[in-house]
């Protein structure tokens, strides 16, 4: 516990700086919403329209394939980030990945505000933020572990310190990884299976508004 308080303690400008570049992301993409043709957003409520739609005429409950799905779109993002975090050249698209998830989550809430006002906001509420309260700390997590460990292969491999290995790092940074990939499946199961019940308590309102 306390090599973890320490750890944290040394990577907090890390964490801050990813933090900080999510955050611009998100307002990027609300940002993005005014930018919108009127046709784009006619192709864009149309969508969200016939989505409401099957949300709202949804017999069955969901499956084990939509959990495979699901959970598959999570994964693809910390699996990236793990990737990139194993080479040099991989540093920049950490970050650019860590902004595209803020630009998406800002669009998306802009979108829905913007076209249903609090009604948007209340679906936003219930399909968009009970996930990404653990999908967006567990992106930066592991943001940041793949930014140290890129970081420690500049320091020793490139800058001619060649004492340290890798063996030990690495197998923290793997650990550390599937822990994040073990969250994001409990994600992906309450996504599946409870956000889906919360999304048909609000849909009907929003049927209502578009029609």
């Amino acid at each position: 516990m306390q090599s973890f308080r320490q750890s944290f303690k040394e990577q907090m400008p890390l964490y801050v700086f990813v933090a900080v570049l999510f955050l611009v992301g998100v307002l990027f993409g609300a940002l993005m919403v005014n930018a919108l043709s009127l046709e784009q957003q006619q192709d864009l409520s149309g969508y969200l329209d016939h989505f409401f739609l099957t949300i709202h005429e949804a017999a069955e409950g969901p499956s084990s394939a939509a959990f495979g799905s699901i959970a598959a779109l999570h994964l693809k993002w910390v699996g990236l980030i793990w990737i990139l975090g194993l080479s040099i050249i991989g540093l920049p698209g950490i970050l650019v990945l860590d902004f595209l998830k803020g630009v998406l989550i800002g669009f998306t809430v802009g979108y829905l505000v913007g076209q249903y006002s609090w009604k948007g906001l209340l679906f936003a509420f219930v399909s968009i933020a009970p996930q990404n309260l653990l999908v967006i700390p567990v992106l930066m997590m592991s943001s940041v572990a793949a930014i140290t460990f890129s970081l420690y292969i500049i320091k020793n491999r490139l800058l001619a310190q060649r004492n340290g290995s890798l063996t030990k790092p690495f197998t923290s940074y793997l650990g550390f990884t599937l822990i994040m990939v073990l969250l994001m499946l409990g994600v992906s199961s309450f996504e599946t299976w409870i956000t889906p019940v919360m999304m048909q308590w609000v849909v009907p309102m929003l049927l209502s508004t578009s029609g």
